[in-house]
């Protein structure tokens, strides 16, 4: 376990936190105009991601689906809940394909996720295939990432989502072990994250995946580095780990500020378990830079070989 010079215990956020907005392009302007004029909700925007800039300026965004309301209370999520949300848009996707109609020349990369439908029978994981397929019909060069909650570990689910043929279906375990009765949904369990991940590449073991840890919650370094070696043993391709920021007040407090050493300590555990692409930064989020050039090429270069078979 590496040794730091300095703990930094939680109190005001350190100056690596504080994000220098930068990076504004055409790009950024055509797509915050486009999804200003959907109905179609973003998470860089619900969540003010401090990204946000950084991401839309490269072509990439996040779209949040099912609405605002989830049947989960996970204790550091800002997200409205409620055991009975609205019911679906039936419209939503074609919605969202028509929302990207003035931004497909500008945005390449998208990033679906949604709330938790646990109210539905099959957690709307048709809804969220319907909305795949309808943005890839519309928009057939767009690479699709979506976030998909763990619909009860349900396999019948999961086949759904990957029959519509995302390009990277990510999941994200949160926490460690030892922390996720405290900082998730008690509904919401590690090993059935892990299983989740693992149920996709048994049914489709050329699809790639992803997952994201939070840390600053009173975590262990080994701790950590655990969790990273329960995603491998699932053959998770690509990984974030972020710094966990409290939403509000009335959500989980934040226990340490990592350190950048740390945060590169990390990294290099995540390069030596041979994660496909991994990052850790302190303002990482789940869909950092999701299209990244090495993932896209990763994309390609799948794509060449379905080719030839």
């Amino acid at each position: 376990m590496p040794r730091f010079p300095t703990d930094n215990p939680a109190g005001n956020a350190p100056d690596f936190l504080k994000f220098r907005g930068k990076t504004f392009t055409k790009t950024f302007s055509v797509v915050r105009k486009s999804v200003n004029k959907s109905n179609i909700a973003t998470v860089c925007e619900e969540a003010n991601c401090p990204n946000r800039t950084e991401c839309w300026s490269g072509g990439t965004a996040t779209f949040m689906l099912m609405g605002d309301t989830c049947t989960r209370g996970c204790k550091f999520c800002s997200v409205k809940t409620s055991a009975h949300p609205d019911p679906l848009d039936p419209d939503e996707p074609a919605n969202l394909a028509q929302a990207l109609h003035e931004m497909s020349t500008e945005l390449n990369y998208i990033v679906i996720t949604s709330v938790d439908r646990d109210d539905l029978p099959d957690g709307g994981a048709q809804h969220l295939a319907d909305c795949i397929t309808a943005v890839k019909q519309e928009h057939p060069s767009m690479r699709i990432e979506i976030l998909i909650p763990d619909f009860k570990g349900d396999r019948e689910a999961l086949q759904t989502i990957i029959d519509a043929k995302p390009d990277v279906i990510a999941h994200n375990i949160e926490t460690t072990r030892r922390l996720t009765p405290y900082v998730r949904d008690r509904r919401a369990k590690y090993d059935q994250s892990l299983e989740v991940l693992k149920i996709i590449k048994e049914i489709e073991p050329t699809m790639f995946t992803k997952s994201s840890i939070m840390v600053g919650l009173s975590e262990k370094y080994n701790e950590v580095v655990q969790t990273m070696k329960d995603l491998r043993t699932v053959d998770v391709d690509f990984l974030t780990i972020g710094q966990y920021m409290r939403p509000t007040l009335r959500h989980l407090p934040v226990k340490e500020y990592l350190t950048e050493e740390q945060f590169e300590a990390y990294q290099l555990e995540g390069e030596q378990l041979n994660f496909k692409y991994v990052i850790s930064k302190p303002l990482v989020r789940s869909s950092y830079k999701a299209g990244e050039y090495f993932i896209n090429q990763l994309l390609d270069e799948r794509e060449d070989i379905s080719a030839e078979i």
